[in-house]
């Protein structure tokens, strides 16, 4: 579901794209830019905590890849004043540095608040829903 502000919405909307467009660049600045610095994230089992940290994880995965192709599509956000809630498909061809080339079809989950006039990620959960080549396989 779409509530509130449009205006919002499509701040959120924009901080998703920002989020992706770090990634399919392999930017850390970019794409840690879009988290609170108290953030969370709950990614591939792990319950990562702070800005920083969750740079570094994100640049321990990435190092793995030699590209990506990243998109996503909003399912929902709904705008609440200064906090918002999200759900986030994603589409990702994954090429490893290692010759493989798996494709991932994920959901995202977030939790989102507006600070000093801005959106940001403060929870963003990541669960894979479908696979193609998965790793070790």
């Amino acid at each position: 579901m779409f509530t509130g502000p449009i205006e919002d919405r499509l701040a959120i909307r924009e901080l998703h794209e920002i989020y992706g467009d770090g990634v399919v660049r392999f930017d850390a600045e970019t794409w840690g830019s879009v988290w609170a610095d108290d953030a969370d994230w709950g990614f591939m089992g792990m319950d990562i905590k702070g800005r920083d940290k969750i740079v570094e994880v994100w640049l321990g995965a990435m190092a793995n890849f030699e590209a990506v192709s990243f998109s996503c599509v909003p399912a929902a956000i709904e705008v609440d004043g200064d906090t918002a809630t999200s759900r986030v498909q994603t589409q990702e061809v994954l090429k490893g540095k290692d010759g493989s080339t798996r494709m991932i079809g994920g959901l995202y989950t977030d939790d989102l608040v507006k600070r000093d006039g801005r959106w940001v990620y403060a929870k963003r959960v990541f669960e894979i829903v479908a696979e193609y080549n998965p790793q070790g396989e």
